[in-house]
Parts: C-alpha cells; sequence; structure tokens
C-alpha cells in the first residue's frame, strides 16, 4: 500500500465530484445511449491494448480520432450548458428578485387567457442565460401587471404569437422566438407554443408557462418535461416555488439530502476516483523487482532431444511502473535460439543477456542471474555428456 498524504485524499475528492457531476450530465443528456456506445467503445480499446492486439487498437484509434470530433457536434449544446452552469456556479449569479404580487398577477393573467382560449407563452428565467437560446423580440422593460400581459397577447396585438421574458417586476420583453423540441413523446398533439416552451425547457434552467390556444390548458416546462397543471392554484405553487429556488442559494440540509438522493452514482464517483488514483499516481512509480523466469529452447531440430535445462529457471531484476506489473498478461520467460552448429562442434553453455528476456512492455530487465546455462543434449540416438 502506498503512503496516503492528506493532498492525496483532497485529490480524490476533487475527481469523484467532477465525475459525480459528469455522471448526472450523463443522465440528463438527450443522447445517453451513444454516451454508453462511447464508453463501452473505451473499454474495448482498454481491454484490446493490453492483450497487444494490434489490429484492433489501430482500428479503435482511427475511430476515437473521429469519434472526438462527432461528440462535440453532437453534444456541442449539452457541453455548453455544461461550461454556463459551471460559471454561473462560479459567479454566483442570481435572477432579480420578484415581488409578492408578481405571482398574483402572472396567475391573474393566465387565468383570463386560459378562459378565452387565447394562446400565450411566458416564460421566468433561472440563473442561467438566455441570450443565445432566444432570437429576435422587442424590448419593452415595463412594470409587471395582469392588464399589461393581457395587452401583449391579445390576438390584435402584433407581438402576441411570441414569447414574454419576466425579470423581477419587469416585462423585459416580448415577441421572442424560441428553439423547437423535437420530442415527439411529451408534445404528442400540442402546437408550436409547447414545443417552443419545451424546447427552451431542455437548454436552460427557465420556467415556461403555456397557455393552449385550442383546448384553454395551462401547462408549464421546466428542466426538460413538459407538463400540464390542473389550474391556478397549481400553477401560482409552481411559480412561488420555482422563484423560491432561484433567488436564494439552497441550505446545507438542501444540498445533503439532494446528493444523498443520488447516493449509488456518488459511490460509483468516489470508486472510480480511488481506482484510477491508484492507476495514475502510485501506478506510475517505478520500482525494481525480482521474478522467477523460465528459460525456453526454441528452434531445436527434430534429430536433437533435450534432456535437461540447468538451471531451468533466472531469477530476473526488472524495472517497470506499479501500473504496468498489475496490468500485464504476457507470459515471463527468457529464449535461448538454439544453433545446432555450435551443437554438433560439442558446445554445451550458452549465455543469456536481457535481450533474450521476453516481458510486457514498459518493462526493463536490468540483470540476469546466473547469465548461462547448461544444456544437455542427445543428438542421433546418442546421449552426449554436458
Amino acid at each position: 500500500m502506498p503512503d496516503i498524504r492528506v493532498t492525496d485524499l483532497i485529490d480524490v475528492v476533487i475527481v469523484a465530484v467532477l465525475l459525480w457531476a459528469g455522471l448526472g450530465w450523463v443522465r440528463r443528456a438527450r443522447a445517453r445511449i451513444a454516451l454508453g456506445g462511447v464508453a463501452f467503445a473505451g473499454a474495448l480499446f482498454l481491454l484490446a491494448r493490453q492483450l497487444e492486439l494490434q489490429m484492433t487498437v489501430w482500428i479503435l484509434q482511427g475511430f476515437f480520432a473521429v469519434g472526438v470530433l462527432v461528440l462535440v457536434v453532437v453534444f456541442q449544446e449539452d457541453l455548453r450548458r455544461g461550461l454556463e452552469q459551471i460559471a454561473v456556479w462560479g459567479m454566483r449569479r442570481k435572477p432579480h428578485a420578484a415581488p409578492p404580487d408578481v405571482v398574483d398577477a402572472v396567475v391573474g393573467a393566465v387565468r383570463r387567457l386560459a378562459a378565452d382560449r387565447t394562446g400565450a407563452l411566458i416564460v421566468v428565467p433561472g440563473r442561467e442565460p438566455l441570450e443565445r437560446h432566444v432570437e429576435g423580440g422587442i424590448v419593452l422593460d415595463g412594470r409587471l401587471s395582469e392588464p399589461l400581459l393581457l395587452s401583449i397577447f391579445d390576438s390584435h396585438s402584433p407581438g402576441h404569437d411570441g414569447a414574454v421574458t419576466i425579470e423581477g417586476d419587469r416585462v423585459t420583453r416580448f415577441a421572442l422566438h424560441l428553439p423547437l423540441s423535437t420530442d415527439v413523446v411529451q408534445l404528442g398533439g400540442t402546437g408550436t407554443r409547447h414545443a417552443a416552451a419545451l424546447g427552451l425547457a431542455e437548454r436552460s434552467d427557465a420556467l415556461c408557462i403555456v397557455v393552449s390556444e385550442e383546448r384553454g390548458t395551462v401547462s408549464i416546462a421546466r428542466d426538460g418535461r413538459l407538463v400540464r397543471l390542473t389550474g391556478p392554484e397549481a400553477l401560482a405553487a409552481e411559480l412561488r416555488r420555482f422563484l423560491q429556488r432561484v433567488s436564494t442559494n439552497p441550505e446545507t440540509g438542501t444540498r445533503l439530502r439532494r446528493i444523498a438522493s443520488r447516493w449509488p452514482e456518488a459511490l460509483l464517483a468516489t470508486a472510480a476516483s480511488a481506482g484510477l488514483w491508484f492507476l495514475l499516481v502510485p501506478g506510475a512509480t517505478v520500482e525494481r523487482f525480482t521474478r522467477s523466469v523460465p528459460v525456453v529452447v526454441e528452434n531445436l531440430p527434430a534429430e536433437w532431444v533435450l534432456e535437461e535445462i540447468d538451471p531451468a529457471v533466472l531469477e530476473v531484476e526488472f524495472e517497470a511502473s506499479r501500473r504496468s506489473m498489475l496490468l500485464s498478461a504476457l507470459e515471463l520467460r527468457a529464449v535461448l535460439e538454439f544453433d545446432p552448429l555450435l551443437a554438433q562442434l560439442g558446445r554445451r553453455t550458452f549465455e543469456i543477456g536481457p535481450e533474450q528476456v521476453r516481458h510486457p512492455e514498459g518493462w526493463r530487465t536490468l540483470r540476469v542471474e546466473p547469465g548461462r546455462v547448461r544444456l544437455s543434449l542427445a543428438g542421433n540416438g546418442e546421449a552426449v555428456a554436458p
């Protein structure tokens, strides 16, 4: 066991947290099956490299060279959002605080819009910026009120087909265009407003409120999910809960409960971090060690019979990293190439040096003891003394 310092424990904890966050990102990513395929290919590559399957390793290396570019293209939205979340967490970005009457104004307007079957789309931003997800729009920056929302979504208003963003007690912009979702399972038979709400909820932490023009129903989209609400009371509860969550930092107890709910991922991340540390940190330490290596005679003609090798096993000193010692799968052997001409001349003692020892990749032979072996041979049916 290697000596473990406090800094090593900190190192393991940091990597475990990063892996834990990565597992959460994979769980939320929209292409988890593709990520599973990449993980399987990576495991196959490591196995093929250890077993020295040269052609398989060569093919997989080419696959990964192209795969990196493919992954960046496929997961560019998820990767960009992950980087934005890190920046938001580091800067402690908070949205504008909303006064208590904001919920009443939004719920009152939505109630009347749903009763009149007037379509509407209201966006309440979270902590993440929305600028790169939305297009167009008209700057308003007006004091939020129920009459203002009703006038914006009036069918005679030029901006009633777009979305409205609310920050604090201000209506910042209207007639916005949002990205459309392609999740046909959740969208079902809904229209463009629902697809826009779910599309933004898939790409950010915003809360989107949708009023259906055809059915007069109210739905919300958040964290990549589209949910139909039962009434104004449910909308008020969801809106208050959302505003409370984004406007205040979660308490330590809340964070611990959130982490505890994902304990299998935390356990897996910790085990993976500890395993990587053992392989990469103490595993990279170069050590000297001795192994008993058998002597093997190759290219022995059929007319010669090998009766004895003295000694049959050599003590060989190697130098290698701990990682290569643990992962090596190649059998050690000292190879003696048989020379029939020397044998006919009576030679029975042969030298064996480090270059004749077969060992795994990454090992280095330092010393062979003893450096000579004697062979007892029989040729042409007659035994020859050593």
